[in-house]
């Protein structure tokens, strides 16, 4: 899915910056422990970028918006900010006011996740604060008409323009060509999610320093009972790269869905008519159905799977150690739902005799470039695009891309013999040393690792 949205603008917003993709810096945590967010902003002066009324075709497909010719670099340092305090702070804050905060801090770097769902109430909050917002939906491709219609209703209502994304056509095509339209019911939604929703939203996060989204404590008892009004993202990473490099905002983590719709009855928004129709929680049209009086909203969600692990990637983080596997993994009616990674004809698959094959070669012919994965590894998932892109580039260069999972029973082999410390981790063999080079970085883009390859050669 490719495309975001930009939100309106106020009579008083004078300028607009120009939002810029950051660097892709994982770390191998599944929890992050860090209280506090501590990055350099670059600051462009732009002339100001008037937004068109309507959606139409020169739409950038990307998280970032045009750049103006005349640009003046200027580097400022933003204070370090402990978003556990302020989460305390702003307990018993009201969404009004932490939306305001949330925009007022943030600007054009900040912008609401829209499901199509109730979560409109984010857009109505953010239209009476008064200040610019911006909003962005995943649109998946197996949306209702009715939620399409709605994304119309909205815009039109509030004279903004949603910014879309949009899967990678190519890894569609492969899911869907390999697996079928509905592999989701046989092994479990996380591929198909991975897909259509999660890798959208890393490319929509990588463009921002912090998102809005609309969870609710009392949306889904098994992963959200404890989610903050604002804390440091767990799992995605914004402009600058790595862990604490970007903020979400929960305004309405505190209240109950009855106050939702009162809210939205009271201030006459627009809604999806699928609520009507008995659908309390909206995702894709395969994996959502109407809920029974007395339901959880969530039991309409991925019904044939564990009421405990709902969550289609895009709030992994709030799923809790006692929900997940050895591996790190969620159990899903007994099975562990679990996508290879790195699935690419340019990727060669290395198994336990072939790596240590590789190990034991002093004088290869050509060098080799391997990266010691686990497809449950958030990190392993989030530099899979970067890792495919360079196995393409360096087709016929003279080195092989690779991969070996080194998980599960290969773990101990891997500690030992492949100096894995945590997952991923990225070994180059030279064409005439039997030792590989172990990459310490943890700048996983296409131009990092590529400096890294030809360094080596």
């Amino acid at each position: 899915m490719a495309a975001i949205h930009s939100s309106s603008l106020s009579s008083s917003f004078k300028q607009t910056k120009a939002t810029q993709l950051g660097g892709f810096q994982p770390l191998d945590r599944v929890h992050l422990q860090s209280k506090a967010l501590n990055f350099s902003r670059r600051r462009c002066n732009v002339k100001p970028l008037n937004a068109e009324p309507k959606r139409n075709d020169s739409i950038v497909p990307s998280a970032a918006t045009l750049f103006s010719p005349h640009v003046v670099e200027v580097v400022e340092k933003v204070e370090v900010e402990d978003y556990e305090e302020l989460a305390k702070d702003l307990e018993n804050a009201s969404p009004l006011e932490i939306m305001d905060k949330a925009l007022a801090k943030f600007g054009d770097e900040i912008a609401i996740a829209f499901s199509g769902a109730e979560d409109v109430a984010l857009i109505e909050y953010a239209h009476l604060t008064g200040r610019p917002y911006r909003v962005f939906s995943l649109d998946t491709g197996r949306l209702n008409p009715e939620t399409y219609k709605f994304f119309d209703e909205v815009e039109k209502h509030y004279g903004i323009r949603i910014e879309y994304m949009f899967p990678d056509a190519v890894e569609v095509q492969a899911l869907v060509r390999t697996k079928g339209l509905f592999s989701f019911y046989e092994d479990g939604h996380q591929e198909c999610c991975r897909v259509r929703k999660v890798k959208p939203l890393r490319r929509a996060l990588k463009g921002l320093r912090a998102w809005i989204t609309g969870q609710r404590k009392d949306q889904s008892p098994g992963t959200r009972s404890e989610v903050p009004v604002v804390q440091v993202d767990p799992v995605f990473e914004g402009l600058d790269g790595g862990a604490g490099s970007l903020v979400k905002w929960n305004p309405v983590a505190n209240m109950k869905g009855n106050d939702i719709w009162n809210f939205l009855r009271a201030m006459n928004v627009p809604v999806n008519s699928l609520h009507a129709k008995g659908y309390i929680s909206i995702g894709c049209e395969p994996c959502t159905r109407p809920v029974l009086p007395g339901q959880h909203e969530r039991e309409g969600r991925w019904w044939w799977e564990d009421a405990k692990a709902k969550e289609c990637g895009l709030h992994k983080g709030n799923i809790k150690e006692e929900n997940l596997n050895g591996n790190g993994s969620v159990h899903v009616n007994g099975a562990i739902p679990e996508a290879d990674l790195f699935t690419n004809q340019s990727v060669v698959n290395l198994s336990r005799p072939g790596i240590e094959n590789l190990l034991k070669l002093e004088n290869r012919k050509e060098s080799w470039l391997v990266v010691l994965y686990a497809p449950w590894c958030q990190f392993c998932q989030g530099m899979e695009g970067s890792y495919v892109e360079l196995a393409d580039k360096l087709v016929g260069s003279g080195v092989k891309v690779a991969k070996f999972r080194a998980d599960g029973e290969e773990k101990a082999f891997a500690q030992q013999e492949l100096q894995l410390g945590s997952f991923p981790t990225i070994l180059f063999f030279p064409k005439h040393s039997s030792r590989p080079v172990k990459y310490t970085s943890e700048k996983r883009d296409v131009d990092s690792l590529m400096a890294f390859v030809n360094a080596l050669q």
